[in-house]
């Protein structure tokens, strides 16, 4: 699945871009929070973290199904921590994402096989790491801490 992907932003208006994907795909429109932008869509940075939200539940939903696993409905909450750096520039300086499996942990198997290497598989939050912490929390429907 190696290759280029490909994204076309036109601006609408002040901070706000329209994001085409192809593919069939709906338009995303984007925008800055105040003071810059109006908050009319989701930030470049909530996409960073989406991006990483999202890719972990596929890799997680694909660990698991490969043992013939259902753990729908698998659902998930992140979020980031935005700070400055040395020369005072806004940066992501690290991404917490918790998973929540739709099963209790006790009715599936190979538990700790798949979440000792789900993560190894997730393109976006392996890339992200490159440069930015990102802790995962897995739970199971009860609330079990899983990892």
């Amino acid at each position: 699945m190696a290759g280029e992907l490909h994204v076309s932003l036109q601006q609408v208006e002040h901070y706000r871009f329209a994001n085409e994907f192809g593919h069939g795909a709906p338009v995303l429109l984007t925008d800055e929070p105040p003071p810059l932008g109006e908050d009319s869509g989701p930030s470049p940075s909530q996409l960073l973290v989406a991006a990483a939200a999202n890719c972990l539940c596929a890799s997680l939903l694909f660990a698991f199904g490969k043992f013939k696993q259902d753990v729908a409905p698998l659902s998930a909450e992140a979020s980031c921590v935005l700070g400055r750096n040395a020369q005072k520039r806004l940066r992501v300086e690290s991404i917490a994402v918790t998973l929540k499996l739709g099963k209790p942990a006790a009715t599936l198997a190979q538990v700790e096989r798949v979440l000792a290497s789900f993560e190894d598989y997730c393109t976006v939050t392996q890339s992200i790491r490159q440069g930015i912490t990102v802790d995962v929390v897995v739970l199971d429907v009860d609330g079990s801490r899983l990892k």
